[in-house]
């Protein structure tokens, strides 16, 4: 078996193999050529903790994430959330690969709303604007500028000096210049595409104030608790993208606000993976303001890992052990 660490990781899938990895999922999906039970939780009372099964199969990819949340290990002086991505061979049963989920995770959330927007923004995109300044902020600015010519990078988020400090570890990965926002407003106006990336229970921004043919990508909002995006998006959005229908009824609560206020119905839920494989059009006019909604999936994750896996054998990265 390979172990792989996240920096293993971050040297085998550069963000546009992971994109390419997320369209792959996302599409195997509706063709009926993965297959993605439901997420099995089991928890630990007296730790008030919780650890989270999630197995899938993509193609010849095979495996599962498993991921512990134990939030009493912060008085303990250890990370809250631990995870890793466990890899099977298809053909044998044998156990392939262990690799780390931290890194792995926001890397493919990135890369799956990197897919979207290549499948959905106006190719001319080159304005973008980034709610949130965390880990998966830093993929998802990653991700559009690998998906879209950006020239200008707009970050908001409450904190001033969050923000700061992601702009200096930023900025020196990418062409696009990358400037603070002072309010959300500032932030999306003239935008052609909007990243929300929190954890959010209020919306982070007013669709009233997006740009015809603006592209919006909310990746941070994963229970029914959280609504980081407005009804006003969903209003005018002309469709709205899903990574999953079924998860996204399960956990997406700024969508199912939305559906259970009447702004939109589940049927006009639209999954990506019908973009990605050619069944159904993505943007059909400049003017429209398109929506894509991201939970997150495990098909994701075994897509990422399998490429990871095939991508450090050629790189003799990993460590193998024997069982």
């Amino acid at each position: 078996m390979l172990i792989l660490t996240a920096d293993d990781i971050r040297r085998a899938l550069p963000m546009r193999a992971a994109i390419d990895s997320q369209k792959k999922a996302y599409a195997s999906l509706v063709n009926g050529n993965s297959v993605l039970p439901l997420r099995t939780p089991v928890t630990v009372p007296a730790q008030n903790a919780v650890t989270l099964f999630m197995p899938a199969r993509v193609e010849n990819d095979l495996g599962a994430k498993i991921v512990s949340v134990f939030p009493k290990n912060v008085d303990r002086n250890l990370p809250m959330i631990h995870g890793v991505v466990i890899l099977i061979d298809s053909e044998t049963g044998v156990p392939l690969a262990l690799m780390d989920a931290t890194y792995l995770t926001a890397l493919r959330t990135g890369a799956g709303a990197g897919a979207a927007t290549e499948l959905l923004a106006r190719p001319d995109s080159s304005i973008a604007a980034i709610i949130g300044s965390g880990t998966q902020a830093k993929t998802q600015l990653l991700a559009i500028c690998e998906a879209r010519p950006i020239t200008e990078a707009r970050i908001h988020s409450p904190n001033a000096q969050h923000v700061s400090r992601f702009i200096a570890e930023m900025q020196p990965q990418m062409k696009a210049k990358l400037i603070p926002a002072s309010s959300p407003r500032d932030a999306i106006i003239n935008a052609d595409i909007v990243c929300a990336a929190t954890t959010s229970t209020t919306p982070v921004f007013d669709g009233r104030d997006l740009k015809p043919g603006a592209h919006v990508n909310g990746v941070g909002a994963y229970t029914l608790q959280m609504k980081e995006i407005d009804n006003e998006t969903i209003r005018h959005a002309k469709k709205v993208f899903v990574d999953s229908r079924e998860t996204t009824v399960a956990e997406a609560g700024d969508v199912m606000d939305a559906i259970q206020n009447n702004v939109i119905t589940e049927n006009d839920l639209i999954e990506i993976g019908a973009v990605a494989s050619g069944q159904v059009q993505g943007r059909a006019a400049d003017g429209d303001i398109t929506f894509f909604k991201s939970c997150g999936i495990a098909v994701q994750d075994v897509a990422a890992g399998g490429e990871v896996l095939r991508r450090a054998r050629e790189l003799g990265l990993g460590v193998e052990v024997n069982l």
